[in-house]
């Protein structure tokens, strides 16, 4: 066949697709040929598309694991017992998961230390800034609804306590500690109810939040970064998203899998006790992306630990507009400033769960 012959046959069947499926091709050549800032060649800079590759392994794992999860208290445990020791590869799916999850955390935190210490929240970006606290809060409680599933004893009591905290909100905290729990005590309907989050409500959060996220971000761009010793021209100040960017981005997800693999085959997911509702574990510990409030809560009250985190919530969320205020009343000096206030208090974020880690009790 002649090299003419094919090249009208490869058109006539484009000709067909686009009847078929009629698209602007030169808008989405467009979106793919955006600039991106020199600086996101550092791939640090650029962890929310670390955290969003992660997101996305979450999300194949756990449809996997949802096959086989019974989400009832008779049949929770036994579930995933059966998908650890029963179902082929249950136990490196599992563990996948389990370590994904750990690992999106961390870098949704460090994206938004990132953007904190660099002030790429402030005027026009205030609004994408508590979109990614939001964000954060999702993932923070995909953390804490996915490990109450296992409902195993530590788990289970764990759950317990994180109703609790939730109960003593004020004013709205008995109501909302009743529909956590579905009741007064942590049971059947807790779980169905986690359950319910875990696999359908917060994910359909997490996309709009992302579409919202992702929106933004292409209506203001990329606050541009340059650094001391950096020489940019006109020639090297952006890089094209694709293929350039998306490459990196493919490239940083396979070291993640690499990674990934390596810590499911050495360290995979254990299963504790079955949950046991009479009788509380002599140390109970959540999770270590938990262990920051855990310790407050036992240097504190129970209602001054809530009044703290939701405080401090508040503070990170409406942080851009305390930052203008700051720059207001300082001018230059607010640099400085809110560099000291993001070192303090990530040091005694960071203080209280090393304290929490190593403490017997």
């Amino acid at each position: 066949m002649s090299t003419s012959a094919s090249s009208s046959k490869l058109g006539a069947l484009a000709g067909r697709f686009n009847e078929l499926f009629p698209m602007d091709w030169e808008l989405v050549r467009h979106a793919g040929a955006e600039p991106v800032p020199y600086h996101l060649k550092k791939w640090w800079f650029c962890l929310g598309g670390t955290a969003m590759v992660l997101f996305i392994v979450q999300v194949i794992t756990g449809i996997m694991l949802a096959f086989y999860y019974v989400p009832s208290p008779d049949h929770a445990y036994a579930s995933v017992e059966t998908i650890t020791h029963g179902v082929r590869y249950g136990w490196f799916i599992r563990s996948i998961h389990m370590w994904s999850s750990n690992f999106m955390i961390v870098a949704v935190f460090l994206h938004m230390l990132r953007v904190f210490f660099t002030r790429s929240y402030r005027n026009p970006r205030q609004l994408n800034w508590m979109v990614g606290v939001m964000l954060l809060g999702l993932t923070l409680t995909f953390g804490f609804t996915g490990y109450s599933l296992v409902y195993e004893q530590l788990s289970f009591w764990g759950a317990t306590v994180g109703c609790n905290l939730a109960g003593a909100l004020p004013l709205i905290g008995p109501w909302v500690g009743d529909f956590m729990r579905g009741g007064p005590e942590v049971g059947e309907q807790t779980l169905t109810r986690f359950y319910m989050l875990h696999v359908a409500i917060l994910p359909v959060i997490a996309f709009i939040l992302l579409g919202i996220h992702v929106m933004i971000i292409r209506l203001h761009g990329v606050t541009e970064l340059q650094f001391e010793g950096e020489v940019i021209t006109d020639d090297n100040r952006f890089f094209r998203f694709w293929p350039e960017h998306v490459t990196m981005e493919i490239l940083v997800g396979v070291l993640l899998m690499y990674i990934l693999t390596i810590l499911a085959l050495i360290f995979p997911a254990d299963l504790g006790a079955q949950a046991d509702p009479t009788t509380t574990p002599a140390h109970i510990k959540p999770e270590w992306y938990f262990y920051f409030n855990y310790r407050m809560l036992k240097l504190t009250t129970l209602k001054m630990s809530v009044a703290l985190t939701g405080a401090l919530g508040g503070v990170l969320f409406f942080w851009p507009f305390i930052d203008g205020w700051i720059e207001k009343r300082l001018g230059a000096k607010s640099d400085r400033i809110v560099v000291l206030i993001g070192t303090i208090a990530f040091l005694a974020f960071l203080g209280l769960t090393i304290w929490e880690a190593v403490a017997a009790h």
